[in-house]
């Protein structure tokens, strides 16, 4: 394939005013966004939880604590630490406290199981594992097969000002949801007693994150990020807003960091412009709305599903949403109509942007100021190319308005997946990312996605594999044969819907089926639909033809 030029660029002259080409980075890794604001403004809110409040300055002194507390604990450079945590304080003092002594964060959703975390952990090699209190026993089975792991555990009240704090353990006890902290484990709070600071590690092609994403087996894979990779993609999403000013901002963070999404625009994005991150661990409406309401945040970025149903809320009409100027949704498609309601009734700028784990995750987004073309997932961000390439072979590169699949190279870009070679060589050619999407370009330079070649569904932002879900179904004993794909629904985007085919002679339920995933997988992976059948389609060789269930 010919090499890139300037000229091949044709979306920049589609770019707001003021928005570059190409980035410059300075910066050799996230922890640096922390330093500079720290020093910079001191006293600056930097993170709001329910009636907890922490300083810019006070936020990088718990995270120095931390790193010391780590390497107390034998955490050095390359070791992999595992981190199970919603949105919370916890969170980001844990995510900088490993990337400042060079360390890897190893992503666990809060919403997996006994399996979900095995795989991880056992890929990854984690050593420390920080966890809430009540996810303890989810990994009771999981420390039986990786003894030597080290939990650091903590409770949500730990980051909790009075009354909050002692109502809410009250609570927990009187419900009998109160998890006791086994004398073995260690507790995130003793990082208090480390004040002595701890070596940094500046190495901006170093290992920082290992994100886990299924592919097309749903088999997790840990997508390697660097913290250039991090640091770049941070920079290329500031610098699609022109006009953004250094501590002058505040961000709804509550898309979840845990997620690549969540964690590049929801914390490194506003710890990078000293903007106030208001965080909440669920992203529920009626607390969002709640936050709107007392700290007027002017960031808000999140998930189409998310913002259509703050647009049906019963109580929108109570809550001046004037505040909220810039959102950039991403996940998955967002509606016109969700798109002309929300500027209605906030008079900022809601644009639908893309990406993927393995680019840290934006390469795209449509301009905040400029033509917002519907379906089009906008421009490549700054410092991207892309291209759109034969499907068949991916190497013939496509004219204007043609499909093909779409390819991505920039500085954000994935080193491969972790201990997966093989894997890696199939969507890393020649330095381009090959996305499995099928997408074309405009003559202005605007990118539409037309179809997946990958079988993931998108439920909410997540994804999900159908794999995974057909696993879980096939150790049904009634269950012959299954399958598992995503449909459209309009409250919820997609969700999960599967078709079973029993054993002769058996009998079952919709709702029977469903039960049988709980505490299996996370919840929303179970399927919202079951269809019985008496058998599915499939090709000569006998694999089922999910594609043609979908038209179907």
């Amino acid at each position: 394939m010919r090499q890139s030029s300037e000229s091949d660029r044709i979306w920049l002259k589609s770019y707001d005013k003021g928005v570059p080409a190409d980035i410059e980075c300075k910066d050799s890794k996230p922890y640096d966004f922390l330093k500079y604001s720290a020093t910079s403004i001191p006293d600056r809110m930097a993170v709001v939880f329910f009636n907890y409040k922490i300083k810019y300055g006070e936020l990088k002194e718990r995270v120095d604590s931390f790193s010391a507390y780590l390497k107390s604990l034998g955490i050095n450079k390359g070791d992999k630490v595992a981190v199970d945590l919603p949105n919370c304080p916890q969170y980001i003092i844990a995510f900088f406290a490993i990337n400042k002594i060079g360390a890897v964060v190893t992503q666990i959703s809060p919403t997996y199981f006994e399996v979900e975390i095995d795989r991880i952990i056992g890929n990854s090699g984690a050593k420390v594992l920080i966890i809430f209190d009540d996810l303890l026993p989810r990994i009771e089975e999981t420390l039986k097969k990786f003894p030597d792991l080290v939990v650091v555990a903590t409770r949500i009240e730990d980051y909790l000002a009075f009354p909050l704090n002692f109502l809410y353990g009250l609570q927990r006890r009187l419900g009998k949801k109160f998890v006791k902290i086994p004398d073995r484990f260690k507790k995130f709070n003793e990082h208090q007693k480390f004040k002595g600071d701890s070596e940094e590690n500046n190495d901006p092609s170093s290992l920082a994150v290992l994100q886990y994403t299924g592919g097309t087996t749903g088999t997790p894979k840990g997508a390697m990020l660097t913290n250039r990779n991090l640091v770049s993609n941070t920079i290329q999403s500031i610098a699609t807003i022109p006009d953004q000013k250094f501590g002058k901002d505040s961000m709804l963070s509550v898309i979840p960091f845990f997620h690549v999404f969540g964690m590049t625009i929801a914390m490194n994005f506003p710890i990078k412009i000293g903007a106030t991150m208001i965080l909440q661990p669920k992203p529920e409406v009626d607390g969002i709305l709640k936050l709107i309401k007392k700290y007027h945040p002017t960031f808000f970025p999140g998930v189409p599903t998310l913002y259509s149903s703050i647009l049906l809320h019963k109580d929108l009409q109570k809550v001046d949403m004037k505040s909220v100027q810039y959102c950039i949704s991403g996940s998955a498609s967002l509606p016109v109509e969700i798109i002309e309601k929300w500027d209605k009734i906030t008079g900022g700028h809601l644009v639908e942007g893309y990406g993927l784990t393995e680019a840290s995750p934006v390469t795209h987004v449509n301009p905040l100021f400029g033509k917002i073309k519907p379906g089009s997932i906008g421009l490549p961000v700054p410092s991207t190319y892309a291209r759109i390439v034969d499907a068949e072979n991916g190497d013939k590169e496509m004219p204007i308005n043609a499909e093909g699949e779409l390819i991505i190279k920039g500085p954000q870009v994935m080193e491969g997946y972790y201990k997966e070679s093989e894997e890696t060589a199939g969507v890393l050619k020649d330095g381009w990312l090959y996305t499995g999407d099928i997408a074309k370009m405009d003559e202005e330079g605007y990118f539409y996605i037309v179809d997946r070649k990958k079988d993931v569904i998108i439920v909410g932002g997540f994804n999900v594999y159908p794999r995974e879900v057909e696993e879980i179904l096939y150790q049904n004993p009634k269950v012959k044969e299954a399958a598992a794909i995503g449909v459209k629904e309009a409250a919820h985007g997609e969700v999960v819907k599967a078709f079973v085919v029993l054993k002769d002679g058996e009998t079952s339920t919709e709702q029977e089926i469903k039960d049988f995933f709980q505490g299996k997988i996370a919840k929303f992976k179970i399927p919202r639909y079951v269809e019985f059948r008496k058998d599915l389609p499939k090709t000569l060789v006998g694999k089922i033809l999910r594609r043609e269930l979908r038209s179907q």
